[in-house]
């Protein structure tokens, strides 16, 4: 096999975005299984160890190099992929700037066992901070195996800096779903830490797309093929009833290579229009096959950002193709523009509006009768609308008989014993000086969504979903000391997840235990659930247990926050009342003597403003400037 890699000139090199550095153990993988894809593998081997601090390994059957090439490899700026300048804007391949290995090589130590076909001995290399050891032949397998050991251990400051070995196994995870998804043809497989986390055989993409994000989305999946002279886009997208709250399992792929775009993102989103929630996101795999000369993929050093040559053009092929899809399997209405034929022959088509049709319709009784005085375009002098008062007299007289439905406060009663008023432990009397006000037990919901609270000077609106959520954060909290009760399932309930999934949910079980979830692990990416919060009404107890993992899964969390803290935020979120429930007067006043016995009563645990104050002097200031 000739050698094939060459170091790129300066005025070249220059002219390609600054690669990426390995940040994370995720971002060798990463690169590691472009670089057997380029090579033209047909099998590739993932294997990491803890979190890929220790190990990570790839295996390839491809092309493998030469003696000279498996050198060069581990030079800045050495590729195979660019001859010229005019080969940046016709780039295929997965990699092309010759620098990942240079950058992995700077912080690992690296081995290399590389054989081509036509050679009968390999090439055996060890790197050390980027200095070769040694160079040797060996005996070695047609393809590569690539082994990163020690990542980081030349700089402690960034190894420090990693995450839980559940948070970077959950990178890791993600990267190679990213891989995998684009190369169905290929087969991969990807051990972690001695035990198979993935084994997928060559096959179609929705084989694919199965075994990657789980079984149940058999069925749940709409195949998506629009083929145009410019663009061609194919691959899934998930039925309405799967979308989820959060942005996962979202794949947009452009000549294979895996993108991040809010522009198309939204695009699809638009298709989805009133078939999903406002606040819910549909799952899709799209692969966008456009010619290289119109997308710029040296955009950036993740290559994850592209620049499309015409972007408004490619959102309205992806909108339109995903909206095809869904009326071609009856899914979303379709749009008939045809004429139905009995409304061809109506005489209002087929003759104009004369003179004499017109004469004849204006002495019409009911022409006459909605165009006498008092219709509502004719609503226009101050006479005519002297008695509009009269229209709100039956929503006054609703609204009272609500009122008397409450019980009201006696005005002589001691405010030191009021239910209503906060707890003493807060800091910030100024913030809270809104807590320290008489309430009147006057409660309104509104919209299912939010409480009034009439107070002594005016009222508080209060948002239901953020007031249970502060409620039962710091509930949550407190299990550190006190871990919550549990209820037994009468009939515990197994689940499958997808393997992901799966990793994600064994890393958190022992924090999930104490806060009242018993799961166990019962096989392989199986579980079983034994009890639950004893608050928590029994049913859709595996439903919970899902949206939990897929909240904290795609949380993007702020990087200062702890695991446990991150799951206490998001069962918080998922237990808290929705907007939407219908409120009892009781279940109202609960509520706020709960919110105001908190710690934090007006903030969210996410900083959200949980309650409004408006004073009757605001109220004056609304309605003058209305």
């Amino acid at each position: 096999m000739p050698d094939i890699i060459e170091l790129l000139p300066d005025n070249i090199a220059n002219q390609i975005a600054a690669g990426e550095v390995i940040q994370r153990p995720a971002s060798a993988v990463k690169e590691m299984l472009e670089n057997a894809i380029d090579a033209g593998a047909t099998q590739i081997h993932l294997i990491v160890k803890d979190a890929g601090k220790e190990l990570i390994q790839v295996n390839d059957n491809g092309k493998g190099m030469s003696p000279l090439d498996a050198r060069l490899c581990f030079e800045r700026h050495a590729t195979s992929k660019i001859k010229s300048v005019d080969d940046l804007f016709a780039i295929r391949t997965m990699g092309f700037r010759g620098e990942a290995l240079a950058s992995i090589a700077a912080v690992a130590q690296v081995e290399l066992k590389t054989r081509s076909a036509n050679e009968e001995i390999g090439t055996h290399i060890l790197i050390d901070n980027s200095t070769v050891r040694s160079q040797e032949p060996c005996q070695a397998s047609i393809g590569s195996s690539l082994a990163v050991k020690n990542l980081f251990f030349n700089v402690p400051a960034r190894r420090n800096f990693l995450k839980s070995n559940a948070v970077e196994t959950r990178h890791i995870v993600d990267e190679f779903t990213r891989v995998a998804m684009a190369y169905p043809e290929i087969g991969f497989q990807f051990t972690n830490n001695n035990s198979d986390i993935f084994n997928l055989e060559k096959g179609k993409l929705k084989q694919r797309i199965i075994a990657l994000l789980g079984n149940t989305m058999s069925a749940k999946l709409v195949p998506v093929d629009e083929p145009t002279d410019f663009v061609q886009i194919t691959g899934f997208v998930g039925t309405p009833d799967i979308s989820t709250k959060t942005r996962g399992n979202q794949y947009f792929f452009v000549n294979n290579r895996f993108i991040k775009s809010p522009y198309l993102n939204h695009a699809v989103t638009q298709a989805y229009k009133e078939l999903i929630g406002k606040d819910e996101f549909p799952l899709f795999v799209l692969f966008i096959d456009i010619e290289p000369k119109r997308v710029d993929i040296n955009v950036h050093p993740t290559k994850q950002e592209i620049k499309f040559e015409d972007d408004r053009l490619i959102y309205s092929f992806v909108s339109s193709a995903v909206k095809h899809a869904l009326s071609k399997y009856s899914i979303a209405p379709s749009l008939d523009f045809s004429l139905d034929s009995s409304i061809e022959n109506l005489t209002a088509l087929s003759q104009p509006f004369s003179k004499q049709t017109q004469e004849h319709t204006k002495g019409d009784f009911l022409f006459q009768s909605f165009t006498e005085k008092g219709q509502a375009h004719f609503l226009n002098k101050k006479e005519d609308v002297r008695n509009w008062k009269d229209m709100y007299k039956i929503q006054e007289d609703f609204a009272k008989q609500q009122v008397s439905t409450f019980s009201p406060i006696d005005s002589n009663q001691d405010l030191k014993t009021s239910p209503y008023l906060p707890s003493q432990n807060t800091d910030n009397q100024e913030d809270f000086k809104i807590l320290q006000e008489e309430f009147i037990p006057s409660f309104t919901q509104i919209n299912l969504s939010y409480i009034i609270v009439s107070t002594k000077n005016g009222f508080l609106l209060i948002d239901q979903h953020l007031a249970h959520q502060r409620i039962l954060y710091e509930q949550l909290e407190l299990a550190t000391s006190n871990p919550i009760s549990i209820q037994k399932c009468l009939l515990p309930q197994t689940f499958e997840l997808p393997p992901a999934d799966a990793v994600l949910l064994k890393s958190i079980l022992d924090d999930l235990l104490q806060l009242g979830y018993e799961v166990e692990e019962f096989g392989n990416h199986s579980f079983i659930i034994q009890g639950i919060p004893a608050d928590v009404k029994q049913g859709n107890e595996i439903s919970s247990i899902e949206k939990i993992v897929d909240a904290y899964k795609h949380a993007s969390s702020e990087v200062r926050l702890d695991k446990r803290e991150r799951l206490i935020r998001t069962i918080a979120m998922q237990r808290a009342i929705h907007h939407g429930k219908k409120l009892t007067t009781q279940e109202m006043e609960k509520l706020m003597q709960d919110l105001f016995r908190c710690e934090q009563p007006q903030l969210s645990p996410i900083g959200k403003k949980v309650f409004a104050k408006l004073s009757t002097h605001d109220i004056q200031v609304l309605i003058n400037n209305a």
